[in-house]
């Protein structure tokens, strides 16, 4: 029975198609190279995850908040 081949994946950082499997020692990334570009950009917050910011954050950010509204 043959084994099926390992799945094909984009790179995340350049988008070449790349094995995803165990020989790949930088998946999903192409190659070292990809790789630490990808974690340069998050390490100069180039990416950012979208989180609502809370009334504490807000505040800590000198930013105005609502009143509190009466029950």
């Amino acid at each position: 029975m043959q084994e099926a081949a390992p799945p094909q994946v984009n790179c995340p950082t350049c988008k070449r198609q790349t094995v995803y499997s165990r020989s790949n020692a930088w998946r999903p990334f192409c190659s070292e190279r990809c790789r630490r570009a990808d974690l340069g950009a998050w390490a100069s917050e180039q990416f950012r995850l979208a989180v609502p910011a809370s009334a504490e954050v807000l505040d800590e950010a000198g930013a105005d908040t609502p009143p509190p509204s009466d029950p």
